[in-house]
């Protein structure tokens, strides 16, 4: 990556007002920034990673026309306050555009990374890393707040933390707005990244029907004990009429990402069979591009993974099919 290193000269040649592209990317220690990092500096990006901040004004004047630069805690003279009185600078320069990633993950998938990598975290000297963990959330709380596009990385593997950030930075994210379909169980909390909500848990559990609690949404008797309840065809209906007349407004407003979630009680049922089938209509229905689809629990317990429901188009057949 890049050093620190302001010289006296002009801007590059070839980068003229209009054409500057500016990425923050900051998040929670063991929340995968280095490695967004490193996939932005492949895509073309001239990446620096943690400069003083009072350098990012005359760092960004004299870069090239996508830049992305990393801060953290550990950054010289780091307060969440003055990241965004620089960020209001650097949205001055001309033809600049600035936007905000933040990185987060769960704490105890935090605490396991550190744990298997026997790092150090930068706010922890001695003892346990949780505190630190606390502590790192609150001071960065104000940068989330203000964040273009949140991505929890909780259940993304690499490679597929790769494959966003490609679609939503590289080429693919010339394919329009992409969309993140989530099941949940909200006994495990809210999806922090998502922009929709929808609850389930008032339709009939299978749970309770000892044949199909071993079973998830995945299952085609499932997904008929689902949509047997009366209540689901208007319940579904409604949520798909929603998001058909809510994506397109999303496009004009300019917005490249959105997270839509679907919850219930485990997580493993009824928001897993919505979902599903909101995969299968809304490419028909909705003028999305790229269309991610993750069960939540499914995932971390080993019985789903994520993929592509509509592939983005830069990515290869090998890709597509993962």
């Amino acid at each position: 990556m890049t050093p620190v290193n302001i010289p006296e000269s002009e801007p590059l040649a070839g980068y003229g007002p209009g054409s500057r592209q500016i990425l923050i990317v900051t998040g929670l220690s063991g929340a995968g920034k280095s490695s967004i990092l490193r996939v932005l500096e492949d895509l073309g990006y001239e990446v620096v990673d943690n400069p003083p901040l009072h350098l990012l004004e005359a760092l960004a004047s004299r870069s090239s026309s996508r830049l992305a630069i990393g801060i953290d805690v550990r950054s010289r003279g780091f307060e969440a306050s003055r990241v965004l009185e620089e960020m209001d600078r650097l949205k001055a320069l001309p033809g600049s555009q600035v936007q905000l990633l933040y990185a987060t993950a769960e704490p105890e998938i935090l605490l396991r990374r550190f744990t298997a990598t026997r790092r150090r975290h930068p706010l922890v000297t001695s003892g346990t890393i949780l505190p630190g963990i606390e502590q790192e959330s609150r001071l960065l709380a104000p940068l989330r707040a203000h964040a273009d596009f949140v991505i929890d990385t909780s259940d993304l593997p690499a490679p597929e933390l790769r494959q966003l950030i490609e679609t939503r930075f590289g080429s693919g994210s010339e394919d329009g707005l992409t969309v993140a379909l989530m099941s949940f169980a909200y006994p495990s909390g809210l999806p922090r990244e998502a922009d929709m909500v929808f609850d389930a848990r008032f339709l009939r559990n299978p749970h309770y029907d000892p044949t199909l609690q071993p079973m998830t949404g995945l299952d085609q008797a499932v997904v008929q004990h689902v949509k047997q309840d009366p209540a689901y065809p208007a319940f579904f209906n409604h949520v798909h009429g929603l998001l058909d007349l809510v994506l397109p407004r999303f496009v004009e407003e300019g917005k490249k990402y959105a997270t839509i979630a679907v919850g219930c009680s485990g997580g493993r049922h009824r928001s897993v069979t919505i979902i599903e089938e909101l995969a299968r209509l809304l490419p028909e229905t909705a003028p999305v591009g790229p269309m991610m689809v993750l069960h939540r629990e499914l995932a971390r317990k080993g019985l789903s993974s994520w993929r592509w429901a509509v592939p983005p188009h830069n990515l290869s057949p090998q890709d597509k099919s993962a």
